[in-house]
């Protein structure tokens, strides 16, 4: 049967309110893992004018807050925020980190012929698909590659116009499910007071076409830029912000469901971060390797259990003998524990700031660990065992 549709996915900039803090959780993170690599960390950030308060438990190494404060004001300065309204140099900071509940650490812990369990229950989706050379959805591909390249070329000084408060929204044409075209697209970004709409428009269309195929541009009625005419006051000034608050921009745009839990600033105990990576490992090398064109996986978990409660997979072409035999391979050759996924991605390591924008798939792996989730090491295992 034909699938005729248009899906509509969106992106944050690095400078939205809800990614600054993103990226100052992960940091705070990756300080506590640099130093121990089995530091439990859950840190959450609230910003709003002039203001970042974060909070959360922590299990690890004693670090002195005047650090913590040179590390968040450092990470607000590289993002770009030198306003009147929000400034790395002039805002108030407030450190409400506190000790892990010892409740949540003896479940957790591993201890005589317990394994490690898992910091939390809940459910974690992995999907992949075929539908770009990163096997991620194209409207989420798209919408994250125009923000990206804004954001280099504002940090370049290439477009000093441009502000760090960005988001972006692309409307994909499908035929027969795949994508061929795009039918609008939605781009606001802040600015500086001495441009209007129109400037504004002139410098982003070109990056939109840097980053779409040739021929797949809407028509001029259908590419919205800054749409209220104005956004020159942005950012925490304009719009508070939070942690986790931007989930579905962090995996597969809607085009996929999305667990219960955020990543962001949490240790790779935490299966809502961990497990998520693991699903999407599974089922980017399952789609890489040909045997089907997409695939979602789901893994559940119960607080200080070990294994996984549930495995469920879905492969979109209806063809059970090979579900059943991929679901079997899983079990038998990947161990899904906390602490085996860890071993296996190599997880305690200090790579996380760099997941907080632009997602946390689609990405390139790193000679430093960093999204090793996105390795295509078991391709031919899938596509010789299949």
């Amino acid at each position: 049967m034909k699938d005729n549709y248009v899906f509509t996915s969106e992106s944050v900039s690095e400078g939205h309110p809800d990614k600054v803090c993103d990226i100052i959780s992960d940091s705070v993170l990756d300080l506590y893992l640099s130093k121990d690599p089995h530091s439990r960390v859950a840190c959450e950030t609230l910003v709003t004018t002039n203001t970042v308060v974060i909070a959360g438990e922590i299990r690890g190494p004693k670090i002195k807050s005047e650090e913590i404060e040179n590390l968040v004001r450092s990470c607000i300065k590289e993002i770009g925020y030198e306003q009147e309204g929000f400034h790395w140099k002039n805002l108030k900071f407030t450190n409400y980190l506190h000790s892990q509940s010892q409740d949540i650490a003896v479940g957790v812990d591993a201890k005589g012929n317990k394994d490690e369990g898992a910091g939390d229950q809940g459910i974690m989706f992995g999907f992949a698909c075929s539908e770009t050379k990163d096997f991620m959805p194209a409207p989420l591909s798209f919408a994250h590659n125009i923000l990206r390249v804004l954001a280099n070329v504002r940090k370049s000084g290439k477009e000093k116009l441009l502000g760090p408060d960005a988001k972006s929204q692309f409307s994909v044409i499908y035929e027969n499910s795949k994508p061929i075209g795009i039918s609008s697209i939605v781009v606001s970004s802040q600015h500086s007071d001495s441009i209007d709409q129109d400037k504004v428009r002139s410098i982003i269309k070109p990056y939109i076409l840097s980053v779409i195929p040739e021929g797949w541009m809407c028509n001029d009625q259908s590419f919205f830029v800054n749409p209220t005419g104005r956004f020159v006051i942005g950012g925490p000034e304009g719009d508070s912000g939070l942690t986790g608050r931007k989930i579905i921009v962090d995996t597969y745009g809607g085009a996929a469901p999305h667990g219960g839990g955020a990543f962001s600033g949490k240790d790779p105990t935490k299966v809502d971060r961990s497990a998520a990576y693991m699903a999407r490992y599974l089922a980017k090398n399952i789609v890489a390797s040909g045997v089907t064109e997409k695939c979602l996986i789901q893994l559940s978990y119960a607080i200080g259990v070990s294994q996984p409660l549930s495995i469920y997979l879905k492969l979109f072409n209806n063809n059970e003998k090979m579900k059943n035999k991929i679901e079997s391979l899983i079990k038998n050759n990947f161990n899904l524990s906390p602490r085996g996924i860890r071993e296996m991605l190599k997880l305690n390591k200090p790579i996380y700031k760099k997941t907080a924008a632009y997602g946390h798939f689609g990405r390139k792996s790193e000679t430093d660990g960093s999204f090793s989730w996105e390795r295509l090491d078991f391709v031919n295992f899938f596509k010789e065992k299949v």
